[in-house]
């Protein structure tokens, strides 16, 4: 994790302000989803990212009634069919 030299304090309601420069190295938008991780005593920030409700996979994964599913899972619960 490399630091990026920069300090913010947090406000009354708990918030911070991720500078401008931060923000659009990564193209992260208004209204973009973050996901908060605790790693030790680490916070970390990350763009949200939907993982398959069954396997934790990133990849392939497609929204289905509200939930997330990836590929191989989807393959495999069709073979249950047969």
């Amino acid at each position: 994790m490399k630091p990026a030299g920069v300090v913010r304090k947090v406000d009354q309601l708990g918030r911070i302000v991720l500078p401008k420069s931060l923000r659009k190295r990564y193209s992260m938008n208004e209204g973009d989803p973050v996901e908060i991780l605790v790693q030790g005593d680490h916070i970390i920030l990350e763009r949200y990212r939907p993982r398959c409700v069954f396997c934790g996979n990133m990849e392939e994964v497609r929204e289905f009634k509200d939930r997330y599913l990836c590929a191989e899972c989807v393959t495999e619960m069709s073979q249950l069919r047969r």
